[in-house]
């Protein structure tokens, strides 16, 4: 029982985080409004002047998104890439005690992604939401940085142990 309440019971409430975002519309998880009144507008506006890129088929620019609008895209797609990292690592963490690490590696990344693309379908279902394959891209590159990292510690650290 403390093994899975030390080791399992993260990658749950992780999961459940995910989920119970993905079920929130975006009209509670506006951060515009707030952004809006805190962010110096020229100060974003002149710093990321030529920034622009397309994203989902959408222009992605301080220009086409305004100030806040532009800055909540870049802190979405930033915890996308996060929590994704940090569900990697903890199913890694979990796993390793199943598997050896090349299975691991694999299996904890393959949950990873399938969960991302899970959650994309999921958001198709909520309002305001919508599903992209460019944010399952992000969770995946999350979750492979998240899986190089627990991979790396715990190298270091059973390499240590052993010598």
């Amino acid at each position: 029982m403390k093994r899975f309440i030390f080791y399992w019971l993260p990658v749950l409430l992780v999961a459940g985080g995910i989920f119970y975002s993905s079920a929130t519309p975006y009209q509670k998880q506006d951060m515009r409004p707030t952004l809006s009144h805190y962010l110096d507008h020229t100060m974003i506006a002149d710093f990321f002047s030529s920034a622009g890129f397309e994203y989902a088929g959408e222009e992605v620019s301080v220009q086409a998104l305004g100030p806040a609008g532009f800055v909540e895209f870049l802190i979405r797609k930033l915890a996308h890439f996060s929590v994704y990292f940090l569900l990697a690592f903890l199913l890694y963490r979990a796993l390793r005690f199943t598997f050896n690490r090349g299975k691991t590696f694999i299996l904890s990344f393959i949950l990873t992604v399938a969960y991302a693309a899970s959650d994309e379908i999921h958001q198709h279902f909520t309002s305001g939401r919508s599903p992209h394959v460019e944010d399952v891209m992000i969770d995946a590159t999350g979750g492979l940085a998240g899986l190089i990292i627990a991979v790396l510690i715990y190298w270091r650290h059973f390499r240590r142990t052993t010598h």
